[in-house]
Order: structure tokens, then sequence, then C-alpha cells
């Protein structure tokens, strides 16, 4: 009987570990780092009740996730973008401003300054620093398409006849490549 029981035992024990490392090896494929997660917009878990909003510099975003991570005696908040191709061999300055519009969005809602955001890719998670430079970047990008919005004529910025199949805007455009 005693044998049972330490047989059992000892199953027990080896099944928790091998859920534990389950476990650890299926969050570090989501590429989140180890912490709260406080927001998700995947819709995996439920809705999220409002996206982030700052009228001080008017954005508005929804991050895949914010995750509340212990940064030396500090808890910051760290944006994370999820994308679901591989990582291409030069990370698109779209992504990254994606991102940094979100640390900005972190940083004015939550009244926390993010230093870094994450870029999650099927194949690699880069950390993305979050600098002043960075910021003023996308605050002069966000003005620059208010300013585009009330011009009378726009005209193509890119010379990629890719682009411009998978515009939604192809249909009414005088600049479309073929």
């Amino acid at each position: 009987m005693i044998l049972w029981l330490i047989l059992f035992g000892l199953a027990l024990l080896l099944l928790g570990v091998a859920l534990w490392r389950l476990g650890l090896r299926s969050q570090q494929a989501t590429g989140l780092p180890t912490g709260e997660v406080v927001y998700t917009d995947t819709g995996a878990w439920e809705q999220v009740p409002k996206p982030l909003l700052s009228r001080r510099y008017g954005l508005v975003g929804k991050p895949d996730y914010l995750v509340r991570v212990r940064a030396g005696q500090q808890t910051i908040l760290v944006p994370v973008e999820v994308k679901s191709r591989r990582r291409p061999p030069v990370t698109p300055d779209g992504h990254i401003l994606q991102l940094a519009t979100y640390c900005l969005l972190v940083e004015d809602v939550h009244k926390v300054r993010p230093a870094y955001g994450l870029l999650h890719y099927a194949d690699a998670t880069l950390q993305i620093p979050y600098t002043d430079g960075l910021r003023r970047t996308v605050l002069e990008i966000a003005e620059a398409i208010r300013r585009a919005r009330t011009a009378p004529d726009l005209h193509r910025d890119h010379d990629d006849p890719a682009r411009c199949r998978g515009c939604g805007y192809a249909h009414a455009c005088g600049e479309v490549m073929s």
C-alpha cells in the first residue's frame, strides 16, 4: 500500500513538472514578457472595454497586449504588438511606429512611460526602445496625417506596385501602379 502511494506521488510530481515545462514553453512562444497581462485585444479572452485614447495627442489605439512587468524597483507597462508572419529581414518602419504609438498612448493614458515595447513575430520577438527621437517621430507623423486629411490633393508616396495592388483605395486613386 505504501509503495503504491509513493508511486502515485512520484507520478503526480512528474506530471506537475511536465505541465510546468509545457506552460513555460507556451509562455515563451507568445513572446510576452513574464508579468501580468493587464490588457489584450486578441479576442482570445474577452472583449476589450475601450481602446487607449489620448485626447492630448489626438491618438487612439489598441495594442495586442499590455503587460505589467518589474524593471528593477519599478513596475512598468510594456505594449506588445503581435504579427502573424515571420520576421522580415528589415523591420518595417510601420511596425516600429505602430508600437511606438502604443508606447505614447501608455505614457499619456497610464502616466507611466514604457522604456520599450515588444514586436512579436512568428519566429522572433524584438525589443524596441522607446526613445525621445521615436516619440517625436510618432508625433510628427500624426500631425502630417492630420494635415493630409484636409489637403485638396494627395499623391502616392511609394514606388511599390504590390502596395498598390493591395490598397483599398486603388479604385479612387489616379496614380495606381501596374
